[in-house]
């Protein structure tokens, strides 16, 4: 089967697997609030209570809900905080290109706007790129990072070509993205934002350069059958990163929350310094 291919219906089957839960993460005005990045309109929920926690999620198919069996398990040690981010769900686009930095200056917005100095952070896919991307700039305020779905993007190490369109993802998962789009402040848009991921996932870098900065603990956690990064470039990421721990699930393609649960959340807790 051609990889492109095999990457898009891996994808594709990430709305089945949601479950229905009693809680409209990503959706929930109970715990939903709205903050300002330069001139940005940026949707964010929080749980629980305790030392804060940023739950950053993927893209595309991504947003809040994907951490559905995440959020309860770490509401119950931390206040988690879980940001959307540009064109995803409830948040605006804005009209700047999208790039990990601008999603890391996003967050620490986000950190500012609740008055917080210091923060673990959790990303999976390119919530977890730029959770690396915030430690680098960052590096006071962020006390450790969990990144899954992740590794190193040198020139030119692409395995292919982004192209996602609104033609393309209404083709493949109608329902899904029709609930997204009646999410979404700015749904005429939603091409122009895509086209923009496009953009980011076509022309992103993610090495020496920032891996070399981050100078609090890492956990790498990917599926060995990742779609999108392989073990080798994962590994990579681990050697540069100076306190890098690495957990590889086995089995499991890039969704590795969805394809094993159980052994991201054994691998996760004690990093966390979760006792149970």
């Amino acid at each position: 089967m051609n990889k492109l291919l095999f990457i898009f219906l891996c994808f594709s089957l990430l709305p089945c697997l949601h479950s229905q839960s009693d809680i409209p993460y990503g959706n929930n005005p109970d715990a939903g609030k709205y903050f300002d990045s330069d001139g940005v309109q940026l949707y964010y929920e929080t749980y629980g209570s305790g030392a804060p926690l940023l739950l950053l999620h993927g893209g595309v198919y991504g947003y809040i809900d994907e951490f559905e069996y995440l959020i309860p398990k770490l509401a119950e040690h931390y206040q988690v905080i879980c940001p959307a981010t540009r064109g995803h769900g409830k948040s605006e686009i804005g009209h700047e290109p999208f790039t990990y930095q601008q999603r890391a200056d996003d967050a620490y917005q986000l950190l500012q706007h609740l008055g917080l100095e210091k923060v673990i952070v959790i990303g999976f896919s390119d919530g977890g790129y730029a959770a690396m991307k915030m430690a680098a700039l960052y590096p006071d305020a962020v006390t450790r990072v969990v990144a899954m779905g992740v590794g190193e993007i040198p020139q030119d190490s692409r395995l292919g070509t982004s192209s996602y369109s609104a033609e393309s993802l209404l083709a493949s998962s109608k329902d899904y993205f029709e609930s997204r789009l009646k999410l979404m402040p700015e749904p005429e848009r939603w091409g122009e934002c895509l086209q923009m991921l496009n953009e980011l996932y076509n022309n992103a870098l993610m090495s020496k350069e920032t891996f070399e900065k981050i100078t609090c603990p890492v956990l790498l956690m990917n599926g060995d059958h990742d779609q999108y990064q392989t073990v080798d470039a994962l590994v990579s990421a681990y050697h540069q990163i100076e306190k890098a721990t690495l957990s590889i699930i086995p089995g499991c393609g890039h969704v590795i929350l969805y394809c094993n649960f159980s052994a991201a959340w054994d691998s996760m807790r004690p990093f966390l310094e979760i006792k149970e």
